[in-house]
């Protein structure tokens, strides 16, 4: 039976741990894939008025696509201009 990842309060803790302990030895399968997104230093916010029905349905796809929503809206205005600007 695999054992359960101990839990680690600090980062240095969990640099010891995964640095001294045999990981094909825990249990694993709950972990998901971490996907991280830095803004440019050159990106702007602007802020935009949506209908809350409108909202509703991003939120929910967004839920869907296990993305959040402001990474959903931009996702979807750089399909619709083609890509991100050159």
């Amino acid at each position: 039976m695999l054992k359960r990842l101990p839990d680690l309060k600090t980062d240095e803790e969990a640099e010891r741990f995964v640095a001294t302990a045999d990981l094909s030895e825990y249990d694993l399968s709950s972990f998901a894939p971490a996907r991280f997104r830095f803004a440019p230093q050159d990106a702007a916010r602007e802020p935009v008025t949506l209908p809350a029905d409108l909202l509703r349905r991003v939120d929910a796809e967004a839920e869907k696509a296990g993305t959040s929503r402001d990474d959903f809206i931009r996702r979807a205005l750089e399909d619709a201009l083609g890509g991100l600007a050159a």
